[in-house]
């Protein structure tokens, strides 16, 4: 783990030592041989177990010494009570003191967790912040996110009036007293983390703040409390446990904070066009923060400057590469640009592959390409130099296709509109009925690849002939996996039989194998070298 970049203060090292002052006498004198103390983190204490001290560097167990019921006895005793969250502290200190209670409500453990002022914490982040844009920090556990809270906190606080609702009193600290380490910003102290939301309500309504700052939103309604908020005007900074974006749009309760989720179905023209089912997933409403920041590490972030914009790609299997800021050992703040994942977004077009005219003589038209079955055999090829190139998928599994090309190494990128495409990937089932689009490629001179059907094995022959690459495996797992795929659509209900393309007698023989092993019946029907399998349930 990286330490923080601020080194340890006096004033640290006297908020540390009030610390280990309510911790039993033996214990006291074990800690402070400790050389590390300065970069303590926590001290774990557990009933019948040796204590446990952890820094950034490691950690340290006192084997010589038995955690009693009466040294814990001792500690609350001195600490103070402890709130519904199961949490206290020490008056004018950032310490959290949180206790493990037994079935009968007893206190058999404590987690007596080291806060510290790190001033400097959100100077990687200040324009952000200070651009009036609502910011949501996301990260693990211990990360960084209520050091780097607190720290934006007091540098807004100097130009605005800033109000922190604080449930737990681990952003300005225990007592009645705020901790210095939040400037000018004013603190509202939460009775109940249930009550947290009417506080957030309450501190809009009676105080008149242009900034909001939350620790921890994690219950649907102070999701909800976060969007009225939001909605009012108000600028938001808040935290949520999650290392990435992703897990906040998995999570259902926090979804909200990025626009939430709902299923929505497509026409079958749109359908065909994106590449996926009919039912598909949508953000339900705008983000309740514009900005998201992912806490890597202490000196590393990444940054989602858009999170309509970041979900919206992330729903469609099309994520974008969020902007990474980190301090390099010139303790310098770098920045490199987010990107979206496939490769070079903004290549150049370059000349259409394969003009010459069809068949029919139609002086426009492009040559449709039909991918075979027996693809090349040999071992890909490093493709790190080749040119990006923009694919646009009529009917053809944009998943699929992001898959094959990410299987292969290859730059494809697939665009939405058929402007911007450099080649086009559909199946023989709609290239047949000529389609507007199939007729507006061919007018625009831009290859056509026909598939014969929507499988991994037709669309990576695709690519590998756009790309002029090998396939990456031989026909016999190109075959095993069509099989084992048609296997899974059968058994989701998504078809009843499946007629796999013709094979040779030792694939078919495997193919049978993978239906029985799935329950499945199967057959083999017409005559070599056509001779293929035919998948399909019992009550068929």
């Amino acid at each position: 783990m990286t330490l923080p970049t601020a080194p340890p203060t006096a004033s640290t090292r006297e908020e540390i030592e009030l610390l280990i002052q309510v911790l039993p006498p033996p214990l006291q004198a074990a800690i402070r041989q400790s050389e590390d103390l300065e970069h303590l983190v926590e001290i774990v204490i557990d009933l019948g177990r040796s204590p446990e001290v952890r820094t950034f560097n490691g950690r340290t167990v006192f084997e010589d010494i038995e955690v009693q019921e009466r040294d814990i006895e001792d500690i609350v005793a001195r600490i103070g009570l402890f709130g519904d969250d199961n949490r206290a502290g020490i008056a004018r200190t950032l310490h959290r003191i949180s206790a493990i209670r037994n079935r009968s409500g007893r206190i058999i453990g404590l987690t007596l967790r080291a806060g510290r002022a790190v001033y400097g914490t959100a100077e990687i982040v200040r324009d952000v912040i200070e651009s009036g844009k609502s910011v949501l920090l996301v990260g693990r556990p211990g990360v960084g996110k209520t050091t780097m809270l607190r720290e934006t906190a007091r540098l807004l606080a100097e130009h605005k009036r800033v109000v922190i609702v604080d449930t737990s009193n681990e952003i300005a600290g225990d007592g009645d007293i705020p901790h210095a380490a939040i400037g000018r910003a004013r603190r509202m102290q939460v009775p109940t983390p249930s009550q947290q939301h009417e506080v957030m309500i309450e501190a809009v309504e009676n105080h008149n703040p242009e900034v909001i700052v939350i620790d921890e939103i994690g219950r649907e309604l102070e999701a909800q409390a976060a969007r009225t908020i939001a909605e009012r005007g108000v600028q938001l900074i808040g935290t949520a446990h999650g290392n990435t974006l992703e897990n906040l749009t998995m999570n259902p309760t926090l979804s909200d904070l990025v626009g939430g989720i709902e299923s929505v179905t497509l026409s079958d023209e749109e359908a065909r066009r994106r590449g996926t089912q009919k039912s598909v997933l949508e953000r339900r409403a705008p983000p309740t923060f514009d900005v998201a920041i992912e806490i890597q590490d202490w000196q590393r972030l990444a940054l989602h400057h858009d999170v309509g914009r970041a979900m919206d790609a992330l729903l469609r299997e099309r994520p974008l590469a969020p902007e990474i800021r980190y301090v390099g050992e010139d303790e310098q703040v770098h920045i490199e640009p987010g990107t979206p994942l496939a490769p070079a977004m903004r290549a150049t077009p370059s000349p259409p592959r394969r003009t010459q005219p069809r068949a029919d003589g139609h002086p426009g038209a492009i040559q449709a390409i039909e991918i075979e079955d027996d693809l090349a055999t040999e071992p890909v090829v490093a493709t790190r130099g080749l040119r990006p190139r923009r694919v646009f998928a009529y009917g053809v599994s944009q998943s699929r296709l992001r898959r094959s090309a990410r299987a292969l190494g290859i730059p494809a990128q697939i665009v939405d509109e058929l402007a911007d495409a450099e080649a086009l990937i559909t199946l023989k089932s709609y290239y047949r009925k000529r389609p507007v689009v199939i007729s507006d490629a061919e007018e625009r001179r831009i290859p056509i690849f026909v598939l014969r059907s929507n499988t991994y094995a037709q669309i990576e022959g695709a690519l590998a002939d756009l790309f002029e690459v090998p396939a990456l495996e031989d026909p016999q797992e190109n075959a095993l996996r069509e099989t084992r795929e048609a296997i899974n659509a059968i058994l989701s209900g998504a078809r009843t039989a499946i007629e796999l393309p013709p094979r040779d007698a030792e694939v078919r023989r495997r193919q049978h194998d993978l239906a029985r092993s799935a329950n499945l019946l199967s057959l083999s029907r017409g005559k070599e070298p056509h001779r293929r399998v035919r998948i399909f349930r019992a009550d068929v």
